[in-house]
């Protein structure tokens, strides 16, 4: 009978020791977990919230990255056709005699730059043309900058990321 007595006390003295456990009274202990979910929850948070903003930066740096490309295709056709009529060049190839366009590197650069002031540029800051110009007469290569800032965290980078493209053109009569 004394095994049974000293069971139940020790049953009770552990149901007293949750409620007092549980009421603040006890200190903690080693090895108790209580309350590491919620830690465990806010990094997971914070790690899903940056993944977020990156994955977010990303895409507007790779979408930001192809308009300047889209502009800088446009200013290269706009100087492939910058050529004079009247400066046709008369050649002969395999298949006959036929017209060639003369493109002047001056040429190139004044229609890049025209189509540059007319194009819109959206979110772009700071579009510039590096270079534009005709190496052989008939192509026509023209590189753009611009700066790029990231939308939610503009804060990090202050100055913006330099984009560079460049883009060839070529004017063909057949």
């Amino acid at each position: 009978m004394n095994g049974g007595g000293a069971g139940s006390a020790v049953t009770g003295a552990l149901a007293g020791s949750r409620v007092a456990r549980s009421q603040g009274r006890l200190p903690f202990r080693p090895g108790d977990e209580e309350g590491s979910t919620l830690i465990l929850t806010i990094f997971y948070g914070f790690l899903s919230l940056l993944l977020i903003l990156v994955v977010v930066a990303a895409t507007s740096l790779y979408l930001e990255r192809k308009r300047l490309l889209t502009l800088a295709d446009g200013a290269a056709l706009a100087g492939a056709e910058a050529f004079d009529l009247g400066a046709m060049a008369v050649t002969a190839d395999g298949s006959g005699a036929g017209l060639r366009p003369s493109l002047s590197s001056v040429g190139v650069r004044a229609a890049a730059e025209e189509y540059l002031a007319a194009a819109p540029h959206g979110r772009m800051e700071e579009v510039t043309v590096n270079g534009a110009a005709s190496v052989d007469g008939v192509s026509a290569t023209v590189s753009l900058s611009a700066y790029w800032r990231p939308p939610v965290l503009a804060v990090l980078l202050l100055s913006g990321v330099p984009l560079e493209v460049t883009a060839v053109a070529r004017s063909v009569f057949r």
